[in-house]
């Protein structure tokens, strides 16, 4: 969320569809914030598991994107097309196996 590299992209998406799927509409019952808050905390369990942080910067081998040395070495690596992939990849295969 605007290159400040705290919770990543793929982590904040994967926790947006558990919310429409099981987020506390208007007038539902306040149990519905519960089980929204039990699948969240699901949902980090596994991400860490497979990748030690939700922390996008830590997720980027601790470069910042806001500085240009960073940044650049991000590219030369190519860190959004092999990391950053594999991670919005694995959060979509975690969210589809808790919505089975």
């Amino acid at each position: 969320m605007g290159r400040q590299q705290h919770v990543c992209g793929a982590v904040t998406g994967a926790l947006m569809s558990l919310g429409l799927k099981y987020g506390k509409a208007l007038h539902d019952d306040e149990s519905k914030k519960k089980e929204t808050y039990a699948k969240t905390v699901e949902f980090f369990n596994e991400f860490i598991k497979l990748h030690g942080s939700i922390n996008c910067r830590q997720l980027l081998k601790g470069l910042d994107m806001t500085d240009p040395e960073d940044y650049k070495k991000i590219e030369e690596n190519r860190l959004f097309e092999t990391l950053c992939k594999k991670y919005v990849e694995d959060a979509v295969r975690i969210v589809e196996n808790m919505m089975v």
